[in-house]
């Protein structure tokens, strides 16, 4: 079996996350889904848990990061190119996000990135299959 991953999140309000990720094209397994909790399905192997932050906050007792000041994570998905690139960040600022950088290309890899509704970091990147230049 594959090794999956499941990024855990919190999130303030989870049917308006709910709402801007389905905006971006995810669904969401209604298995792992109730008031306080829901399963965003990126692929076959990964899976991002939003948690309202009181549920999510059962898991640590450690405070919740306060993403409006510090990062926590940088979230970074490929993609299978740069148009792909520009169509989620676009969707994402039409559903509520902000880009805290500029997009960055370095010819063999391209990426952006934006901030969620709550403030979490996600990174979209391609590479080209062939990787970086090789140096003479």
């Amino acid at each position: 079996m594959a090794t999956q991953i499941f990024v855990n999140l919190p999130v303030k309000d989870l049917n308006k996350s709910v709402e801007f990720f389905t905006k971006l094209g995810y669904t969401f397994n209604p298995q792992f889904t109730n008031e306080q909790a829901t399963c965003m399905i990126v692929s076959d192997t990964i899976f991002v848990m939003l948690l309202v932050e009181s549920f999510f906050k059962t898991f640590s007792d450690k405070e919740i990061a306060d993403s409006s000041k510090v990062v926590e994570s940088i979230i970074c998905l490929s993609t299978d190119g740069r148009d792909a690139v520009d169509t989620i960040i676009s969707k994402a600022v039409e559903a509520g996000a902000t880009t805290p950088k500029d997009k960055i290309d370095y010819g063999f890899m391209y990426s952006g990135s934006f901030e969620d509704i709550d403030g979490h970091q996600w990174e979209y990147m391609w590479m080209d299959p062939a990787g970086p230049p090789q140096q003479q």
